[in-house]
């Protein structure tokens, strides 16, 4: 039997994130300014076809698949990259506490957009922070560093966006905006999990340490339709 995470997107859109999803029973997407992945119900050539064909506007999106995949010719493969999917299997610290983080909301959407194109944690765009949960840290007025949720496959909750501004790297924030979304997370009796590029040895030796276990190497297809 499949599981869950082998199809991320997929579950995400049929299951957490249902209702920004669009599409139908076998090809599904985000809205164009939410995020840019899509996904079937089932891989196939077929599939793929009918996906292309269901999303109505032009733009680059990204497929996830558990293994390689062969994509049809009416696909243009922009990028394609390999990631560790990385589950949580450790125990919250009893000091995890949210003191100094604060809450992102639609008034911070420009500063967010800033951050990630700076640091490029994944694909963030104008209505990413409706997948919700994202909480940030300030120097002032200055957004320095941040961390949010995104698919979420019904019980597993993805981490994303996690980033720090080049500036404050080395302060700890990073960890202390995993392990909230963590604990977050499972508050609610879910799984936190999240995706890593494979070559990343430095982020992966940090996932692992605040106890993150590696289930499997996926595949990444950055397509244009």
């Amino acid at each position: 039997m499949e599981h869950v995470l082998d199809s991320p997107a997929w579950n995400a859109l049929s299951t957490g994130n249902k209702t920004l999803a669009r599409g139908n029973d076998i090809a599904k997407y985000f809205p164009k300014e939410v995020s840019p992945f899509v996904a079937t119900a089932e891989i196939s050539a077929g599939n793929f076809n009918l996906l292309y064909d269901t999303i109505p506007f032009e733009s680059h999106f990204i497929f996830i698949a558990p293994h390689d995949i062969e994509i049809p010719e009416q696909w243009k493969i922009v990028h394609y990259l390999k990631c560790l999917q990385m589950v949580f299997e450790g125990e919250v610290p009893a000091d995890v506490s949210d003191e100094g983080l604060v809450p992102l909301t639609e008034q911070y959407v420009p500063q967010m957009v800033e951050l990630t194109r700076l640091t490029n944690p994944g694909p963030f765009i104008e209505r990413t922070i409706e997948f919700g949960h994202y909480h940030g840290i300030f120097d002032g007025d200055k957004l320095v560093a941040m961390a949010g949720q995104r698919l979420n496959p019904t019980p597993y909750a993805e981490i994303s966006a996690v980033c720090t501004h080049p500036d404050y790297l080395g302060r700890g924030y990073a960890g202390r905006l995993l392990l909230n979304q963590v604990k977050r997370i499972k508050e609610v009796a879910e799984i936190p999990f999240l995706h890593v590029k494979s070559e990343n040895d430095r982020a992966i030796k940090v996932y692992e340490k605040l106890g993150f276990v590696t289930r499997k190497e996926m595949s990444f297809y950055v397509l244009r339709k």
